[in-house]
């Protein structure tokens, strides 16, 4: 099944200030995570943003709600899933749209234990390999393929951004385009 944006739903896990110096590849994640955001905002894709513990892990870094542009919804969590948290759970479904599109920290924790529990509550989940880090590349990878023995699609920065899009030539590539040169 193919990305629609206007079935999209962007959902970017706990990229807090304690937690990002400690990722494996930190600054290629959040560059990708930054270009989810902006083509989400471009292309309306509803964004929500998670932070776990906030008060031990702080906020969401500065840069990833820059590139929200203030079009996202942050919301504090205890549980490690995004799909156990009452607040957010009621979010994603809220939305309506059927397509979860999970980036963020730590791989083989939060957007692990977030992709399955969301999958197993009817949404379609992807999970951008490209744009999600953990501690140890180990943990990543293993997670990775557990997320796809689940269910779980895993799709890359450019392909979820020209499944957004759908074609070129419209003023949204235009606008696109300096993110996926």
């Amino acid at each position: 099944m193919l990305l629609s944006s206007a079935r999209s739903q962007l959902v970017i896990v706990d990229v807090q200030e304690r937690l990002a110096p400690a990722m494996n590849e930190m600054e290629a994640a959040l560059a990708n995570i930054e270009r989810l955001a902006c083509a989400a905002r471009i292309l309306d894709v509803p964004l929500t943003v998670s932070e776990q513990y906030p008060k031990g892990l702080g906020p969401t870094l500065p840069r990833v709600l820059k590139a929200c542009g203030g079009d996202c919804v942050v919301l504090p969590k205890l549980d490690f899933s995004c799909g156990r948290d009452l607040a957010l759970a009621q979010r994603i479904t809220a939305l309506g749209r059927p397509q979860t599109i999970i980036c963020g920290f730590e791989a083989h924790v939060c957007v692990l234990q977030s992709a399955i529990d969301l999958a197993a509550r009817g949404q379609a989940c992807f999970v951008v390999v490209d744009a999600v880090a953990s501690r140890r590349e180990e943990s990543r990878q293993i997670a990775l393929r557990r997320l796809e023995r689940s269910g779980v699609t895993l799709v890359t920065t450019e392909m979820a951004i020209f499944e957004w899009l759908g074609q070129a030539g419209t003023a949204q590539f235009k606008a696109l385009a300096p993110l996926v040169k």
